[in-house]
């Protein structure tokens, strides 16, 4: 950040005091201009058992399969977030019953925080961020056209609790875990 938010002056990198990282600093007014990690918030939304994706219309990863998630806004719980991004990539409304996912991705500061849930009647349709959007059984997921590792260990994860977990009662572990971009998109 070269000018400051508060008075528009130029900004200067240093540790302030108290502090112990390099921040941009205002020397006019004082301003810290902090840099925190993105919140993505989605859903791995469900209908009889398929899971909706959407093939992205957008960069990153133009044309590739997700799960509907983008970056959490201003005033919204996560929850909220996740739900209003389905609704803006697949046209779908989703009654969230589960925190399921968390990942934490420091080397690109986000965070995705990803929430288990029915699609309303199976409804849904394709938003503007999505070419198309499509409920998929485990055998037809496109596993070698996934747009994140995220989203390539949401799927891996549901698959193997429906597998071990009643799902009805609500017993599903919830997974944590941090991608350090070594890991592949799919094997």
């Amino acid at each position: 950040m070269s000018f400051c938010i508060q008075c528009g002056e130029a900004t200067t990198t240093l540790i302030p005091a108290g502090d112990s990282r390099h921040r941009a600093v205002c020397l006019t007014c004082g301003h810290i201009h902090y840099e925190n990690p993105k919140v993505i918030c989605g859903t791995l939304a469900l209908w009889q058992g398929k899971v909706l994706l959407c093939r992205r219309a957008i960069e990153p990863r133009y044309g590739l399969w997700t799960l509907p998630a983008g970056f959490m806004e201003l005033h919204e719980t996560m929850e909220q977030g996740a739900a209003r991004e389905t609704w803006e990539e697949a046209e779908g409304r989703v009654n969230i019953d589960q925190f399921y996912c968390g990942y934490n991705i420091p080397r690109i500061g986000q965070i995705y925080m990803l929430f288990k849930g029915e699609l309303e009647n199976g409804v849904f349709g394709s938003g503007e961020e999505s070419l198309e959007c499509a409920l998929f059984d485990e055998a037809d997921i496109p596993w070698d056209q996934l747009a994140f590792p995220s989203i390539y260990r949401t799927l891996k994860h549901y698959f193997h609790d429906r597998k071990q977990y009643d799902f009805s009662q609500g017993n599903v572990p919830f997974h944590l875990e941090t991608i350090d971009g070594k890991e592949p998109v799919s094997e």
